[in-house]
C-alpha cells in the first residue's frame, strides 16, 4: 500500500491543506453527481429527490460550509507561521472553525423561516462567492469604509471590475451548494416547536462558540490583538457588520452643520486689482512612488518638470479609498483627529470659500464629490459625448477642460474650480489614456490584472500618469491664458495611492493601519502665477523649500484658505504649508 504525505508547503501552512481538501471534496462531489446524472435511473431519482431539511439544520449546514468556502484569506492569515506538524496547531484550527461556524449560525438561524430560508441562503452564497473572489483577487478587507466604497461605486466602475474569471470561481464555490439547495424541501412545523428548537440551537451555538474560544483564548486573544484587521476577513460576518455600520451612519445623516460661518476675504483684498482664479485638481489613485517629480526611475511627469511647479514629495493621504479621502481632504478635521461622523455631517472647505465670496464649481469625471460640494454648482461630465475625448462609456480627463473659457465668461469674480479626475482608476489602467500616451509597453489591456505580468500592469499605470501630467500641464497653460483677467493658481493632489502587485496586493482600500505606503503616499503639486505670488505675497522659493518636508492631506484645507487670504476662526496657521512663506 502506498502512503501519500501532504506536500511540505501544505504541512507548513495548515490553511492550505484545509482549503485544498475542501476544493477536492467539491470536485469529487461534482464528479459523483455527473456520474449519477449519467444514467436514466439516476436522473429520474434526482428529479424526485427532495429531502426534508429543517430550517435549523439548513442554517447549520450553511454555516459550516461558509466557514470553509468563503474564508480562505482568513484561514491563511490566522494559520500563518504555525507548524502543521503540531497537534496544538490543529486544535487551534478546530476551535476557530467552531467559532466561525457558531458566528454564522447565529446570523443565519433567525432568517431560516420556511419561506425565507432558501432565498436567503441562496443570496448569501452568491454574495459570499463574489466577495471571496474579489478579496482573494485583490487582497482587500471588507471593512465599513471599503463596503461604503463598494456601495457608492457607479455602474461604469462596477463593469470594469467584472472579469470572466469570476464565473468559474462561483461555479466551484457556490455551484454545487446552490444545486443541492434547489432540491431541499422545508417541512411545515408548529410555531411553538420551531421557536423552541431555534432558541435552543442559538443558545447552544453561543455556548460552543464561546467554549471554543475559551479553550484557545491565549492564542485567539493574541491573534485578534496583534492583527485587528483580520476580523474583516471573516465572511459573511464582515459583510453583515460593515453593512450595519454603513446603514447606521447613513440613517443618522442629517443636514450638514455649517463651518466657518465667519469666513470673509481678509483686509488685504482691498488693495488688489484682479480677482483670483484658483483650480484644485483632485487626482485619482496616483501614487507617489511612480511620480516622476519624486525621483522615480521613469520620468512620468515630463511636462510638469518643464514648468515652474512646486512639488511635495512626502505627502500622506487621509485614507486608502475615495469615499474616505475626499471628504477628509475638504474637512478641517483630518487624519490627525479623524472623526468620520463629524466629517460627513459638516460642510466642507468649498462651503467656506463660497461663504467668503468665491464662486465655486465642481467639475466631475468620476463618481461625484462625496458630499463635499452638496448644495453648490456641480458639473458632471461622466456621460458627456465629446468626440475624441469620450467613447460612450468613459471620458478622458481632458474633458474637464472642455469649454472652461465659456464657464468663466459670465463674470470676472473670484472663482474656485475643482476638477475631479478619473486619473489612474483601476483596474482598467489602459483605458485612462489615449494611444498617444502608450509610451511604455507591453501594456496590460485587460481589467483582469491576474492575466497580466507585473511589468505590463506597471507600464499601463505609468502611461496613465503620463496622461495626468499632460492634463495638469494643459490646465496650467489655460490658467496662463487667463492671466490678464485673474491671479491664477493651481493645487493638485491624489486622493490615495495604489498597490501594483507588491506583496501580492492590487488596487487600494486596505485598512489604513496596515496599508502599505504604496496606498498612503500620494503626489502633490502646486503652481502659482507670478501675479498671484506677488499679489498674495507668497515667497515661492520659501515654499519650495517647505515642500521638501513631510506633509499630508491635513494641510490642504488650511493651505487653501491661507493662499486665498480667507479670514475665518477655523483656519489653523500651523497646518498652512505657505504660512511661513507669506509676508
Amino acid at each position: 500500500m502506498a502512503v501519500f504525505a501532504p506536500a511540505p508547503a501544505l504541512v507548513a501552512n495548515p490553511s492550505g491543506l484545509i482549503l485544498a481538501g475542501l476544493t477536492l471534496v467539491n470536485l469529487l462531489l461534482a464528479f459523483a453527481f455527473w456520474l449519477y446524472q449519467g444514467s436514466r435511473q439516476g436522473l429520474s431519482r434526482w428529479r424526485h429527490w427532495q429531502p426534508a431539511v429543517g430550517g435549523t439544520t439548513l442554517a447549520l449546514l450553511g454555516s459550516v460550509y461558509l466557514s470553509l468556502a468563503g474564508n480562505r484569506l482568513f484561514w491563511q492569515a490566522a494559520m500563518a507561521g504555525r507548524d502543521g506538524g503540531q497537534w496544538s496547531t490543529w486544535g487551534f484550527a478546530a476551535a476557530l472553525f467552531v467559532f466561525l461556524s457558531a458566528i454564522h449560525f447565529v446570523l443565519l438561524a433567525p432568517l431560516m423561516g420556511r419561506r425565507t430560508a432558501k432565498p436567503v441562503l441562496a443570496l448569501l452564497l452568491l454574495v459570499v462567492g463574489c466577495a471571496s473572489f474579489y478579496m482573494e483577487k485583490y487582497g482587500i478587507y471588507l471593512d465599513p469604509s471599503m463596503l461604503r466604497n463598494v456601495l457608492k461605486t457607479d455602474v461604469k466602475e462596477a463593469g470594469e471590475l467584472f472579469t470572466w474569471s469570476l464565473l468559474p470561481h462561483l461555479a466551484l464555490v457556490v455551484g454545487l451548494p446552490l444545486l443541492l439547495l434547489s432540491r431541499v424541501r422545508l417541512p411545515e412545523a408548529g410555531l411553538g416547536r420551531t421557536l423552541a428548537i431555534r432558541a435552543g440551537s442559538l443558545l447552544l451555538a453561543l455556548v460552543l462558540g464561546g467554549g471554543a474560544v475559551f479553550l484557545v483564548f491565549q492564542d485567539f486573544a493574541s491573534l485578534m490583538r496583534n492583527h485587528k484587521e483580520i476580523r474583516y476577513l471573516i465572511t459573511p460576518a464582515n459583510l453583515v457588520y460593515s453593512l450595519s455600520r454603513v446603514a447606521k451612519a447613513e440613517a443618522a445623516q442629517g443636514p450638514r452643520q455649517p463651518i466657518g460661518t465667519d469666513a470673509a476675504l481678509a483686509a488685504a483684498w482691498k488693495g488688489r486689482s484682479k480677482p483670483a482664479l484658483f483650480v484644485i485638481v483632485v487626482g485619482e489613485t496616483a501614487r507617489a512612488a511612480n511620480w516622476g517629480l519624486n525621483g522615480y526611475e521613469r520620468q512620468t511627469t515630463p511636462e510638469l518638470a518643464r514648468l515652474d511647479v512646486i512639488n511635495f514629495p512626502q505627502v500622506s493621504s487621509c485614507g486608502t479609498n475615495t469615499e474616505v479621502s475626499v471628504p477628509c481632504i475638504f474637512a478641517p478635521v483630518g487624519r490627525r483627529d479623524y472623526d468620520e461622523e463629524k466629517i460627513r455631517g459638516s460642510e466642507s472647505l468649498l462651503h467656506v470659500l463660497d461663504r467668503a465670496g468665491f464662486k465655486v464649481l465642481w467639475r466631475d469625471n468620476q463618481s461625484g464629490c462625496k458630499g463635499v460640494c452638496e448644495g453648490l454648482p456641480n458639473d458632471s461630465l461622466t456621460n458627456a459625448a465629446i468626440p475624441g475625448l469620450c467613447d460612450g462609456e468613459r471620458c478622458l480627463d481632458e474633458v474637464l477642460l472642455h469649454n472652461l473659457d465659456k464657464v468663466l465668461a459670465d463674470d470676472k469674480g473670484n472663482r474656485v474650480l475643482v476638477l475631479h479626475q478619473l486619473g489612474n482608476h483601476g483596474p482598467a489602467y489602459h483605458k485612462r489614456y489615449p494611444e498617444a500616451y502608450r509610451r511604455y509597453a507591453p501594456t496590460c489591456d485587460s481589467s483582469d490584472l491576474r492575466q497580466c505580468s507585473r511589468e505590463q500592469i506597471v507600464n499601463s499605470y505609468d502611461n496613465a500618469l503620463l496622461y495626468t501630467d499632460h492634463v495638469l500641464a494643459k490646465t496650467i497653460d489655460f490658467l496662463k491664458s487667463q492671466d490678464k483677467d485673474y491671479d491664477t493658481g493651481l493645487m493638485y493632489f491624489s486622493d490615495h495611492g495604489e498597490s501594483l502587485g507588491e506583496n501580492n496586493l492590487f488596487l487600494h482600500g486596505m485598512p489604513y493601519s496596515i496599508a502599505p505606503q504604496e496606498q498612503t503616499r500620494v503626489p502633490m503639486v502646486m503652481w502659482l502665477s507670478r501675479n498671484f505670488a506677488q499679489d498674495f505675497k507668497v515667497n515661492v522659493s520659501c515654499l519650495k523649500a517647505r515642500a521638501a518636508q513631510p506633509a499630508s492631506h491635513d494641510n490642504i484645507f488650511h493651505s487653501v484658505l491661507g493662499l486665498l487670504d480667507v479670514s475665518t476662526s477655523i483656519y489653523d496657521a500651523k497646518l498652512d504649508l505657505a504660512a511661513g512663506c507669506r509676508s
